[in-house]
């Protein structure tokens, strides 16, 4: 049974991987058509429409001590990193944000230990810094960013990472009744209703949508990214927190830059054979995170 769990967790992690690396293109992509806060809020709005089905049903299934909780966890963990990732890549490359975003697992593995009292091993914070390695080495190959412009937009990626290692914490200690169909759906109910109604009063989306033909194409790009990449990407994800740990859950951001440079090259980025030595790096700290004692009985070891 565990020998299973572990293989659902690594197919899960995998197919993250493949869906959460090409958001970062298509966001680029959509910011040919809209500004920055205008794709953070697409992509909240669009992703709240996709699951307002479940939303209705997982409403009369949850407590009402939770809806607080979970709207924390929409914010947290949904509507600042979508405006923060959206209005960051205004300025740097998409294989960079992507790249950034591989902190998180740090940032879960200290916030967890902070404040949720999780108990870990020497190899597993190895793994975090070896992967941390690696991905700060992938940042200079992938993109040799200049530090000293591109510091702001760069510490919003960073600052994103942290909600999502927030958010990770949260649904692993304080959602376990509750399915990830019932958490991603509810979270997206209660952010997603003012976010709707601030896209229609407060926006021009309306007036590009009905003047610009060619706003449709940018929609295609966010339809994508909302339903493939949040809403059904969320829920798996949350299923992955919940039958493994919160930082071989957050590991998956390790592996994201893969993707995200490999569609920069598509989007003609640059490819340098170094980064093969910095992906093998990643792949050793993932290996470490999710490394455990063959004795290990405390569930909260990561």
């Amino acid at each position: 049974m565990k020998s299973n769990k572990t293989l659902i967790s690594w197919l899960i992690l995998l197919a993250l991987v493949l869906v959460w690396g090409s958001s970062f293109i298509l966001i680029k992509q959509s910011l040919l058509y809209f500004t920055g806060p205008e794709v953070g809020l697409l992509r909240i709005v669009l992703t709240f429409l996709f699951m307002l089905p479940w939303a209705y049903k997982a409403l009369k299934k949850t407590p009402k001590k939770m809806y607080w909780l979970l709207f924390v966890s929409g914010i947290v963990g949904s509507l600042f990193p979508a405006y923060l990732f959206a209005i960051a890549e205004t300025h740097i490359s998409s294989s960079l944000a992507g790249t950034l975003n591989s902190l998180t697992p740090l940032f879960t593995l200290i916030i967890g230990i902070m404040f949720f009292k999780l108990k870990t091993h020497w190899f597993n914070i190895a793994g975090v810094i070896i992967g941390l390695a690696g991905a700060v080495g992938l940042i200079y190959a992938a993109s040799g960013v200049d530090l000293d412009t591109g510091m702001i937009y760069s510490s919003l990626v960073l600052i994103a990472s942290i909600c999502y290692a927030i958010n990770v914490n949260l649904v692993k200690y304080y959602f376990h009744g509750i399915n990830s169909v019932n958490i991603t759906s509810l979270t997206f109910f209660f952010i997603g209703i003012p976010a709707l109604f601030y896209l229609l009063l407060f926006t021009q989306i309306p007036h590009k949508l009905l003047n610009d033909p060619a706003a449709w194409s940018g929609m295609g790009y966010m339809s994508v990214l909302s339903f493939v990449g949040t809403g059904l990407a969320l829920i798996i994800f949350n299923y992955l927190i919940k039958i493994s740990s919160a930082v071989f859950a957050a590991s998956v951001t390790y592996m994201i830059p893969i993707v995200a440079i490999f569609w920069g090259i598509v989007d003609n980025e640059p490819f340098k054979l170094v980064f093969l030595m910095w992906v093998m790096l990643i792949l050793t700290g993932v290996y470490l995170v999710n490394k455990q004692k063959t004795n290990a009985k405390d569930e909260n070891k990561v």
